[in-house]
């Protein structure tokens, strides 16, 4: 088989992750989970010899970060404006051949089991060369309200047809999604020939596909950066591959990944993917817990001392505090100093 051509997407501000996370230094540049950075362990991935060498696609602002912490990176796409992934993926299409395999990754998020993201990748190859579309579904263990939900329909070579997509649903409708089964949340993860990709955007979406046709037509590199002209560019209405495409194409197929996967989208995920005690509590920096249980403290500083309480989250950053239940972990990014910051 062909090697893969990995698609790094470096976006958003990861604001649910403040304040650690920063409009300046998002949740995919920090080390998170260990020495090495979400992006970077994305990087690490992609990595072995199936893959040819990532493209990135990132912001002005986080040219540097991935300059500084990427391996080995084919080029750097700078996004002349955030226009949200249809679009990014579409200049990444366009810098490859028609027929070169894409695997488009988030830089943020955690897959815990390598061994089956890479035979998940290997079928979704298969299907991708086939013509097919191909989303990352892993099976639901609880009534999500944060993800996507995809229907498994006619089998297919390997993985099945997409019969259905579902957006992010409320507590009731997921309980109903797992009860009668079949569904599967939509990790992110996509698999595709550029040239299939860009055809589907343009039966779909002509007005976003030639805009990112003439961006990249009066782009120009720099390096190892290429830039898109920035008018054209501006001129799309941004949206999602998963509208834009996905739920449109009569090509859209999932194959099951459940490679211990998380988005990191906020402190209650990051808590369930860290290390913890026998009471599921779990310290970075100094603290002291006491007759705790579910308590995350991440503290860069000041000593943390908690005594007597569950289902917490507490988190310094400088002169920054966050103190947050578990349930409410879905809301920081609705602080004033997450949206400030």
């Amino acid at each position: 088989m062909d090697l893969l051509h990995p698609v790094i997407l470096c976006g958003g501000g990861g604001t649910r992750l403040w304040p650690r996370s920063r409009r300046n230094k998002p949740k995919p540049f920090l080390p998170l989970l260990g020495d090495r950075t979400l992006f970077q362990l994305s990087c690490d991935r992609v990595g072995g010899d199936q893959f040819a060498d990532a493209i990135v696609v990132a912001g002005e602002a986080h040219r540097g970060y991935v300059a500084d912490q990427g391996g080995c990176l084919a080029e750097i796409i700078v996004e002349p404006a955030a226009k949200n992934t249809a679009p990014a993926i579409a200049l990444a299409a366009h810098r490859l051949p028609r027929d070169a395999v894409m695997l488009v990754c988030p830089s943020d998020h955690h897959i815990g089991d390598l061994d089956s993201f890479l035979a998940g990748v290997r079928d979704a190859a298969t299907l991708a060369s086939e013509g097919w579309l191909v989303s990352f579904a892993i099976t639901p263990d609880r009534p999500e309200t944060g993800f996507g939900y995809l229907k498994g329909g006619e089998p297919l070579s390997v993985g099945q047809r997409i019969a259905r997509f579902v957006e992010k649903p409320d507590e009731d409708q997921a309980r109903r999604l797992l009860e009668e089964g079949g569904y599967a949340w939509n990790a992110g993860i996509f698999a595709f020939q550029a040239g299939v990709f860009l055809d589907e955007l343009m039966r779909h979406r002509p007005e976003m596909a030639e805009a990112v046709q003439r961006s990249v037509d009066a782009g120009s590199s720099d390096g190892q950066a290429f830039r898109p002209e920035a008018d054209a560019f501006a001129t799309i209405e941004g949206e999602s591959l998963d509208y834009a495409v996905m739920e449109n194409t009569d090509r859209a197929a999932m194959i099951a990944a459940d490679m211990k996967w998380s988005d990191v989208g906020n402190w209650q995920a990051l808590q369930d993917i860290r290390d913890s005690d026998d009471d599921g509590n779990s310290a970075r920096g100094e603290a002291e817990l006491v007759d705790c249980r579910n308590v995350m403290v991440d503290t860069d500083g000041p000593r943390v001392s908690v005594i007597g309480l569950q289902d917490i989250a507490i988190v310094v950053d400088g002169n920054e505090v966050l103190v947050t239940t578990r349930d409410g972990a879905q809301s920081v990014g609705k602080l004033q100093g997450a949206k400030n910051q």
